[in-house]
C-alpha cells in the first residue's frame, strides 16, 4: 500500500474544516471612511465629441423647420400668421422657409423640413435631425404650439446645433419666450429675412461672401448698416440687429431692424426645396402654393396679427417681378397658386397689371386670393377673373357694425354683400371668415352675423373664435378688461378649438357653443350641402380629402354642447 503524503492529508483537513458565515460576508467589516466626492468628468469629451463627430455627404449648415404637429394632424402655421388645426385638410404651403433659404444660398449650405406636410413624427424628425447634422436650427414658432415647437429645439439642441425662432409668437414677447426655454438660442425679432443672412454670415466668417445682390439688400435697407466685426474681426452680437440672444444668464434685445424697403431685391424663394406635391387646399385638384407678393396691410383691425409682423406700410412686389416666379412654378409643374399677402388687392394698379401680364403672357393658371370687401371693385373682379381667379378669401368677421367698428374692421355689412355678389358674376367662388367674440359681443350679435351669413353668396364658410394673440390690440385689450380665462395657456390661444375668453355674461362654453352653431346653421343647408357634394364628385383623386373634412367637421359638431 502506498503511502499517503501530508500534503494530501491537508487539504483534505481544510475541505471538511466548518466555514465561518460571517467571516465570509464582507459586509462584517469596518464601513470606510466618509470622503470628499470625486465624480467623473465626462463633458469635454462628450462635447469635443458633438464638434468633432463626422458630417457626412448630407451634414448642412442649416435646417429651417416647420415641425411636427402637436396631435400629428394637420396644422396652418407660416411666418406671419398663427398656427391652428385644420378641419379643412389644407396643407399649408411653406414659402417662408424657401424664403430664407433662397437669402442662405449658395454660401451657407441649406436644408428644410416641413414634418406637417409629410406627416412627420417625433421620431422620423429626430431621424432626419440625425441624417442632417445642422449647425443651425431655425424654426417657426406660434402660441398654439409653442411647446411643442420648443421640443423641437430641445432635439437639435441636444445634437448640438445652434437653435433660432421666428415667427408671431416671439417676436412680442422675446424675453419670456427664451426664459422658460434654454435650449432655445436666438430669436429673430420681426421680419427674419435679413436677421438669419447677417446672423450666419456674422458667426461662420463669411460677410466677404456676400453677392451682389445679398450686398445691395445690406446697403439699402438700412443706411446705418455695419456688420457686426471688430477690427480683429472678432463677433459682437450687440450689432446684429433684430437678434435676441443669450450673455450669460442675461437676455439681450437688439436695436430692431428696419423693414426690406423694395421686396424685389430678395431672391425668389427655393420653392424646390419644399415637398410641394404634398400641398392641398380644398376644391382643387392637384398640388398649390403661395406667391407672397406683397408685405403690410394699412387696415386697423384690432385682431389681426399683422400687427406684429409686417405692421402698417405696405410694401409691394413689382407685377414683372411675380411673373418670374410664376413661370418658375408653372415649369415645377405648379398650376394652382394662392396670391399670399396680408391684403393681396392692397393696390390696384398692381393687381391690374400682373393680371393684365397673366393674360397677355398666356400662363393659364388657376390662382386664389384674399381681400377685404372694401378693396376691390367690378372692374377689377373682372379683370382678376379673366386671369385665373377662381376663389377669394374674405374677411367678413361679423355681421354686426357695431362689432366691426369696436374691432376698427372699417368695412361693413352693406360692402361685404355688395363685393361677393360682384365676385360671383365674375365666376370667382366666395370663401367668408367669421369670428365669433370679438369684444362687445352678444349673443344678439352673434345671431346678426349667423342670419348675415346665410344670405351672402358664400361658398365655404368658417367660424372661428375671437383669439387674442400677443402684441395684437385686442390682446392688450384683452388683459386690460380681465377677460383672460384664469389658467389660461398660450397652447390655449387657439381660433379654431378652443378659446380662453370669458367675457360678463358670455363665458368660453357658450362662445364656443354659438361657434358650432354658427357653422351648423350655415353648411347644414341645400346650397353649402351642394357645394360639398360637388367637391367631392368633381374629381377621384378629390374624395378621400373630402370625405376627411366631412368626418372631421361632424365630429366636431358631435363634440358641441
Amino acid at each position: 500500500m502506498s503511502q499517503v503524503k501530508l500534503e494530501d492529508v491537508d487539504v483534505k483537513n481544510k475541505k471538511n474544516r466548518k466555514k465561518d458565515p460571517l467571516r465570509e460576508n464582507l459586509g462584517t467589516r469596518r464601513v470606510p471612511k466618509l470622503r470628499m466626492a470625486n465624480f467623473p468628468d465626462a463633458d469635454e469629451i462628450i462635447h469635443q465629441g458633438l464638434l468633432e463627430e463626422e458630417r457626412g455627404p448630407k451634414a448642412v449648415d442649416i435646417v429651417l423647420v416647420n415641425p411636427p404637429t402637436p396631435d400629428g394632424g394637420l396644422w396652418i402655421r407660416t411666418q406671419h400668421r398663427v398656427g391652428r388645426r385644420t378641419r379643412e385638410n389644407m396643407v399649408w404651403p411653406q414659402v417662408s422657409l424657401a424664403q430664407m433659404s433662397a437669402m442662405l444660398y449658395p454660401e451657407h449650405s441649406v436644408a428644410v423640413i416641413d414634418a406637417n406636410a409629410e406627416r412627420m413624427s417625433w421620431p422620423e424628425f429626430a431621424k432626419k435631425l440625425d441624417a442632417l447634422k445642422p449647425k443651425y436650427y431655425l424654426t417657426q414658432v406660434t402660441a398654439p404650439t409653442l411647446e411643442n415647437d420648443m421640443y423641437g429645439c430641445f432635439l437639435a439642441k441636444a445634437r448640438g446645433a445652434q437653435t433660432i425662432a421666428f415667427g408671431t409668437h416671439v417676436t412680442p414677447i422675446p424675453r419670456e419666450t427664451m426664459r422658460p426655454y434654454p435650449a432655445l438660442d436666438y430669436i429673430l425679432l420681426g421680419e427674419p429675412d435679413l436677421t438669419i443672412r447677417d446672423l450666419l454670415d456674422v458667426l461662420e466668417g463669411k460677410v466677404d461672401q456676400r453677392p451682389d445682390n445679398i450686398k445691395k439688400m445690406f446697403d439699402n435697407h438700412d443706411p446705418m448698416y455695419e456688420p457686426a466685426l471688430d477690427e480683429d474681426g472678432n463677433v459682437i452680437m450687440e450689432k446684429i440687429k433684430g437678434l435676441v440672444w443669450r450673455d450669460g444668464d442675461e437676455i439681450i434685445v437688439n436695436m430692431t431692424r428696419p423693414f426690406i424697403p423694395n421686396l424685389d431685391d430678395m431672391p425668389i424663394p427655393m420653392h424646390e426645396l419644399l415637398p410641394w406635391q404634398d400641398y392641398r387646399m380644398p376644391l382643387i385638384k392637384g398640388p398649390f402654393t403661395f406667391i407672397v407678393t406683397s408685405r403690410g396691410c394699412p387696415a386697423g383691425c384690432t385682431y389681426c396679427i399683422k400687427h406684429v409682423s409686417y405692421q402698417f406700410s405696405v410694401r409691394l412686389r413689382s407685377a414683372e417681378n411675380i411673373m418670374q416666379e410664376l413661370w418658375k412654378l408653372k415649369n415645377m409643374g405648379l398650376n394652382n397658386i394662392h396670391m399670399y399677402a396680408d391684403l393681396f388687392t392692397v393696390n390696384r394698379d398692381q393687381v391690374m397689371e400682373l393680371c393684365q401680364r397673366m393674360i397677355d403672357e398666356k400662363i393659364n393658371l388657376k390662382w386664389t386670393c384674399n381681400s377685404r370687401v372694401d378693396y376691390v371693385d367690378e372692374e377689377m373682379l373682372t379683370m382678376m377673373g379673366k386671369a385665373g381667379n377662381w376663389l377669394i378669401s374674405w374677411g367678413i368677421e361679423s355681421g354686426s357694425e357695431q362689432i366691426l367698428r369696436h374691432a376698427r374692421k372699417g368695412a361693413y355689412p352693406d360692402k361685404a354683400a355688395r363685393s361677393l355678389q360682384w365676385a360671383r358674376n365674375a365666376g370667382i367662388k366666395n370663401w367668408g371668415y367669421f369670428i365669433i367674440g370679438l369684444p362687445g359681443e352678444t349673443e344678439a350679435t352673434i345671431r346678426e352675423t349667423i342670419d348675415f351669413s346665410k344670405g351672402l353668396p358664400l361658398d365655404i364658410a368658417l367660424f372661428h373664435v375671437a383669439a387674442p394673440y400677443p402684441g395684437t390690440p385686442f390682446f392688450f385689450e384683452v388683459v386690460k378688461n380681465g377677460w383672460f380665462r384664469p389658467g389660461t395657456r398660450w397652447e390655449q390661444v387657439d381660433m379654431d378649438k378652443g378659446t380662453v375668453l370669458d367675457y360678463e355674461g358670455l363665458p368660453a362654453e357658450r362662445l364656443l357653443y354659438w361657434q358650432r352653431r354658427a357653422f351648423r346653421e350655415w353648411a347644414f343647408r341645400p346650397g353649402p350641402i351642394m357645394t360639398y357634394l360637388k367637391m367631392v364628385a368633381s374629381d377621384i383623386s378629390t374624395v378621400k380629402s373630402a370625405l376627411s373634412v366631412g368626418l372631421q367637421t361632424l365630429s366636431w359638431q358631435v363634440n358641441r354642447d
